[in-house]
């Protein structure tokens, strides 16, 4: 259990970009990650990779969040659609693939708007993750092997000056937690990726997320 020594909320955000339009927001994002250089880590880790995936749900863009099962890997967890790489696939072969297993969304790499920085995590992965925008209006079907139910998210939300939240724990480390709604609280790794896109994706911000402490419960 965290022992905060002291919790911070984020400044507001001055002159927010217009989202409500996916069109736009490929745009946006597209120009602001080929900006960025993602961070490649330096690990002999297992790979795997995960997509960050923006989609249009209920007329606005939204990013795909998943709970995994409460068996296997990371139980209960919220996390992004993705696991580890194959033998000889990309991390875009690989975030795509699971992106159509987990969530029954299939596209091509050429919805692949660029990536952010690798992170290597608790469980011994380096996780690659992808950025992908889904023009398609697509009918989202969970497998319900790996994945307990599938939750949208305005990207709007992500820009909400009160969900991201930094607490400085006992030892110093900085920990990171994304409210999202009441109850989808999502820390790192997951709540790291989700930050850094709304940092460099959405902000265009130079915004590095490898520091950003894994709570142990999910290092499962």
């Amino acid at each position: 259990m965290e022992h905060p020594s002291a919790v911070t909320y984020l400044p507001d955000l001055p002159d927010l970009p217009d989202l409500t339009d996916l069109t736009a927001l490929d745009t946006l994002v597209r120009a602001n990650l080929a900006a960025h250089t993602p961070a490649a880590a330096r690990s002999h880790a297992r790979r795997a990779a995960v997509a960050v995936t923006l989609l249009t749900h209920r007329g606005e863009p939204h990013v795909l969040v998943l709970r995994r099962a409460f068996h296997g890997r990371n139980p209960g967890q919220w996390a992004l659609p993705g696991g580890r790489a194959e033998p000889g696939e990309t991390a875009v072969q690989t975030a795509l693939r699971e992106l159509a297993e987990e969530t029954g969304v299939r596209t091509g790499p050429e919805q692949v708007a660029g990536r952010l920085d690798d992170l290597v995590t608790g469980s011994g992965f380096v996780i690659r993750p992808v950025v992908v925008i889904v023009h398609e209006l697509v009918r989202l079907r969970r497998d319900p092997d790996e994945v307990h139910s599938l939750h949208p998210v305005p990207v709007r939300r992500l820009l909400d000056p009160a969900v991201p939240r930094r607490r400085t724990a006992r030892d110093g480390a900085e920990v990171l937690s994304m409210p999202l709604r009441h109850d989808m609280v999502v820390h790192a790794p997951t709540g790291a990726l989700l930050y850094q896109l709304r940092e460099v994706g959405l902000l265009g911000r130079d915004t590095r997320v490898a520091d950003l402490v894994q709570p142990r419960f999910t290092h499962t």
